[in-house]
């Protein structure tokens, strides 16, 4: 991958902070490409060669474009991925104390892998809900500290003489992160609602509610004895987040819709207003049907001879494990575009569409490469399963390998993430 291509992917990892952050950042990038705002809750007049984007509840968008030569009959083609990373969300009565410390209260999101939380820089980002002249629609604002405030100590071996034998960390007790020292300018019961109140600069009883996640703070780099390697926070899924955006934009055709959706809450089963085991996707294509002058039953026509991809990150071979994963089907870093293949439908299975990106990827000379999970070991679930579920046509998961998936920092092959934008931006180019 080119410095420039390196370079945007870890800019935008530190600009991704939460998923509003995420969504925000999105959005700056299809704006500055022509994309149009669209609401949801309001009608639709669309006009064929342009590119619209949607924010659905802060945390979940949609972009889309239309064919110069848009007419129904055409074929669908969307591509997916999500926008929240597993670690920690803040409650709502956050201070805590233990002696001179003060400390927040959090709770776990997702299933990240804790012990790697430990004794790093984190931060704080997502929003606030504010006080309104309406009770209906309170005013939202993004809050992000772009600082170190807060770190998780972990115990010195010399108190825990069994921590290398592998101990369990209670997510009540040993996850709480430390924020400040007790001292007579600090109130030990409000301390963290008056650090809002400066960051955000607004006054503390305007403040009723927020959602707030921790973050780590530390900026990702390229690593390796070749630079081989880019060593990140969030690269799932931000890897490809990216490169859904870039191929949104970069992959124009002439005829048929093109779209992306980008959902919260893949980490925790996705069941949610904004989740991808939502209406929210069938709603959205429904109203551009509309919005084109069609009725419902032609988008239900073109869906069912659509395809939909799931760009979610895949397992990388381990160098230190290889025998936790299946004896054949291994896939590598810096090897290709992963296609994700599970007969049980954990991630979604169609062999005619595998055929389709298989002959996409020789055409275009993209590196591909094929993961089937061990037969003895579960596996986790996508988006593809969930969404082709609700809007039933031809889906693949792909994604790029990864080392230590769900760690508070993630390791990737530098050529991969050019090869999956080569991959989406073709499958939304090609004409057929």
């Amino acid at each position: 991958m080119s410095s420039i291509k390196t370079s945007e992917l870890l800019t935008y990892i530190d600009n991704a902070t939460s998923p509003y952050q995420t969504v925000e950042e999105g959005i700056k990038k299809l704006k500055n490409q022509g994309f149009l705002e669209l609401k949801m809750k309001e009608p639709w007049q669309l006009q064929p060669g342009n590119g619209y984007y949607v924010n659905t509840f802060g945390t979940t968008m949609f972009a889309f474009t239309i064919g110069n030569d848009f007419k129904a009959g055409q074929n669908l083609r969307i591509a997916a991925a999500h926008t929240d990373q597993p670690g920690f969300h803040i409650k709502p009565k956050a201070e805590m104390n233990s002696k001179v410390y003060l400390k927040l209260d959090t709770e776990v999101y997702g299933g990240p892998i804790l012990n790697t939380w430990l004794d790093r820089p984190l931060s704080i980002a997502g929003r606030i809900a504010l006080r309104s002249e309406n009770p209906f629609h309170p005013i939202i604002k993004l809050v992000d500290v772009r600082r170190p405030v807060l770190t998780i100590p972990n115990l010195a071996i010399h108190i825990n003489r069994d921590v290398n034998k592998g101990l369990e960390l209670n997510k009540q007790m040993d996850t709480l992160p430390l924020m400040a020292m007790l001292n007579e300018s600090i109130n030990k019961d409000d301390f963290f609602i008056r650090f809002l109140e400066e960051e955000s600069e607004v006054g503390r009883d305007e403040i009723l509610d927020f959602d707030l996640y921790i973050y780590n703070a530390e900026k990702g780099c390229r690593l390796g004895m070749k630079e081989e390697f880019i060593s990140a926070p969030r690269l799932d899924n931000l890897t490809s987040v990216l490169a859904l955006l870039n191929s949104i934009m970069a992959g124009r055709r002439s005829t048929g819709i093109n779209l992306i959706s980008l959902y919260d809450n893949e980490e925790v089963g996705s069941k949610s207003k904004q989740g991808a085991d939502s209406a929210l996707l069938n709603m959205l294509l429904e109203k551009i049907y509309i919005g084109l002058g069609y009725e419902r039953s032609q988008m239900l026509e073109d869906a069912i001879d659509g395809m939909l991809l799931s760009v979610d990150v895949a397992h990388g071979l381990h160098p230190n494990r290889p025998e936790r994963y299946d004896p054949i089907n291994q896939t590598v870093l810096n090897g290709g575009v992963v296609l994700k293949i599970d007969k049980n439908q954990k991630y979604s299975f169609d062999s005619e569409a595998v055929a389709i990106l298989q002959q996409i990827c020789e055409k275009n000379k993209i590196l591909y490469q094929k993961f089937v999970k061990r037969s003895d070991m579960p596996g986790g679930q996508t988006l593809g399963p969930i969404i082709s579920s609700w809007l039933p046509m031809k889906t693949v998961d792909l994604g790029i390998p990864l080392l230590a998936m769900h760690s508070a920092r993630e390791t990737m092959g530098v050529e991969d993430q050019e090869y999956l934008e080569s991959l989406l931006s073709e499958f939304f180019r090609f004409e057929n």
